[in-house]
């Protein structure tokens, strides 16, 4: 499971290192390539490829005919795209999809269980700031039952 908080830089070719304290959680079975798509915040999500095996198969319980379903998956499915590791261990991140999550520069990688989120920092901040809940209030909320 991927967890924790890092922050670095875009490249000038658009790559970004992902951190070893998330690469030791990949699995052999991704064989270190990422799928990354569109948050459904103003994020990238990056899911090993054992993991986006395991979410296409939910996509594809879904119901084609009902509209917001056949909408999810078109706008999921348009932004997917995979890459491998490089020797250095960074990943070439499309320009679209850097655009949609706002990153220039900073980039925070945050370990989100099963994927990681690449977040630009300000983005992030004003996410959290967005919430009128407190941490303690949505704690207590979703984790009732």
């Amino acid at each position: 499971m991927f967890r924790g908080q890092f922050t670095y830089s875009v490249d000038s070719k658009n790559r970004i290192s992902i951190p070893a304290k998330l690469r030791k959680h990949i699995s052999a079975e991704a064989n270190d390539t990422f799928v990354m798509t569109q948050g459904t915040a103003t994020c990238i999500d990056l899911y090993p490829l054992d993991q986006w095996q395991q979410f296409e198969q939910k996509l594809l319980s879904l119901n084609p005919f009902k509209p917001n379903e056949a909408k999810f998956i078109r706008m999921i499915s348009q932004y997917a795209t995979e890459d491998t590791l490089d020797s250095q261990s960074r990943l070439l991140i499309p320009q679209n999809l850097l655009q949609y999550a706002k990153i220039e520069k900073d980039v925070l990688i945050l370990g989100a269980l099963k994927k990681i989120e690449l977040w630009d920092p300000i983005v992030y901040s004003e996410y959290l700031s967005q919430s009128p809940e407190t941490y303690e209030q949505i704690a207590a909320e979703v984790m009732a039952s």
